[in-house]
């Protein structure tokens, strides 16, 4: 647990604790805000593409291979980073940081639903969960403390020393598991066209908040349907698909997708427009915003272990329920408030929001790989991360647009606000298509429906 844990927060952590050090990278580097905002969006954008092909290699050359890789490679590309002499390297490096992180995500997971007895696995994910949830959470103050002491180049040093440790105890402890026989070849295409479709449609609704000319949008927006449908086609006939789509057959599957897409929206968006409404009221240093999202981040560490043994007694869907429920009602004061909310309701509301999403999230991962056979675990997860990221791409695209290059816009704030208690809303819709199981019931494994080559 521990070697998997201390690999897997790296990805969150590095997602949002670039956020606060992005002014000095502006200054630094000399680009535009809205060129440097690409080191986030291309950072999800290459995690969501990636992870599914990471997860079905893991299954295939073997777990505890991808991640041991995954670790080694990131920690160089995090070397390259701290030292990039302009913004093209930097960017570049950004990338394959993702490309590397995916190698280790879902392979970690997989590894997790390997080796845990099924009466402990939701609570096992939810101490992962949690873990995962609390780097995210401090990334934000992780970012400033480090900024402050080395700039920017110190939030890249600071992972060395993690992937370090990762990988000792990974070389000692993280079990073997048996490579899974090729199905056919790799999905190239789907490889090469999923991360156009979701840099496409990061484009085309950043375009859409901003007011862009509907000419503009309408071209852009039937682009990326045309891709959408293209790569429908080529998931459907391909032997061994990049995105499965015969995963979203499996009804729990699609309901633990749909509800972690959701959730992370509204999670992600609030992640990230919390500090730049206290940033435009003024008076608030990079520390106090990012202290103050730790109500979020502990909430959700806390919660999470204590809604996976939940789980393990009352079966998946009433507490996935209760998380997404209690995420939408913390989100109505947001709604109702926008920019104007008070920062002591804004903790209590964060804190709220925490044990929503920390009671959430460890139920929908167990759920996601439950729904397939062992050997399929490492696919299922990488291809439920991809809509996890699928959910901020959306979110951070469409906070990008309203927030614009104006942030004391608070209509814009206000919008992003409504978004949050709207997707958690569907969240709860979503998580009602998950199976329920009684407390001590068997938990099986379904077999994913067979789809010809041909077909």
């Amino acid at each position: 647990m521990a070697a998997v844990v201390i690999g897997a927060t790296l990805m969150p952590l590095n997602s949002t604790m670039i956020a606060v050090a992005l002014p000095d990278v502006t200054n630094d580097l000399d680009v535009s805000v809205a060129r440097s905002a690409w080191l986030v969006t291309a950072y999800l954008v290459a995690l969501a593409s990636l992870l599914p092909l990471a997860g079905d290699l893991a299954d295939r050359f073997g777990r505890r291979r991808m991640i041991l890789a995954g670790l080694s490679i990131f920690g160089v590309v995090s070397l390259g980073a701290a030292t990039a002499p302009n913004f093209e390297m930097l960017l570049t490096f950004r990338v394959l940081q993702a490309m590397s992180g995916a190698m280790v995500l879902p392979a970690g997971w997989a590894v997790i639903r390997e080796v845990i007895p099924a009466e402990r696995r939701a609570f096992s994910f939810g101490l992962m969960g949690s873990m995962i949830g609390l780097a995210a959470g401090a990334g934000p103050p992780i970012g400033g403390l480090l900024t402050e002491l080395a700039g920017w180049r110190g939030i890249f040093f600071v992972n060395i020393p993690v992937v370090a440790t990762a990988l000792v105890l990974g070389l000692r402890v993280l079990p073997a598991s048996r490579p899974r026989p090729a199905e056919g070849r790799f999905d190239i295409a789907g490889a090469l066209l999923l991360p156009a479709v979701l840099s496409g449609l990061a484009g085309v609704l950043m375009a859409v908040a901003r007011d862009a000319p509907w000419l503009v949008v309408g071209v852009g927006a039937l682009a990326v349907a045309a891709g959408a449908l293209v790569l429908g086609v080529i998931e459907t006939r391909a032997a061994n698909p990049v995105l499965q789509p015969r995963l979203f057959r499996i009804r729990s599957f699609s309901a633990a997708a749909g509800g972690v897409a959701f959730s992370n929206m509204a999670m992600y968006s609030t992640l990230l427009v919390v500090p730049l409404m206290l940033e435009a009221r003024g008076g608030y240093s990079d520390l106090e915003i990012g202290f103050t999202l730790m109500a979020l981040s502990i909430a959700a560490f806390v919660v999470s272990p204590l809604a996976g043994r939940m789980a393990d007694r009352l079966g998946r869907r009433m507490p996935a329920v209760f998380g997404a429920a209690t995420m939408t009602a913390a989100a109505v004061p947001l709604a109702i408030e926008g920019a104007g909310i008070s920062v002591p309701t804004l903790i209590v509301t964060l804190t709220v929001f925490g044990v929503g999403f920390g009671a959430i999230t460890p139920i929908l991962q167990t759920s996601s790989v439950e729904a397939v056979p062992p050997g399929r675990a490492g696919m299922a997860s990488g291809v439920f991360s991809t809509s996890r990221y699928f959910g901020s791409i959306v979110g951070a695209a469409i906070l990008a647009g309203l927030i614009g290059t104006d942030r004391s816009d608070t209509a814009g704030i206000d919008s992003v606000f409504i978004l949050v208690f709207v997707a958690a809303a569907v969240s709860v819709v979503a998580v009602l298509g998950l199976a329920s199981r009684a407390p001590g019931a068997r938990l099986e494994n379904p077999p994913i429906p067979a789809v010809a080559a041909d077909d």
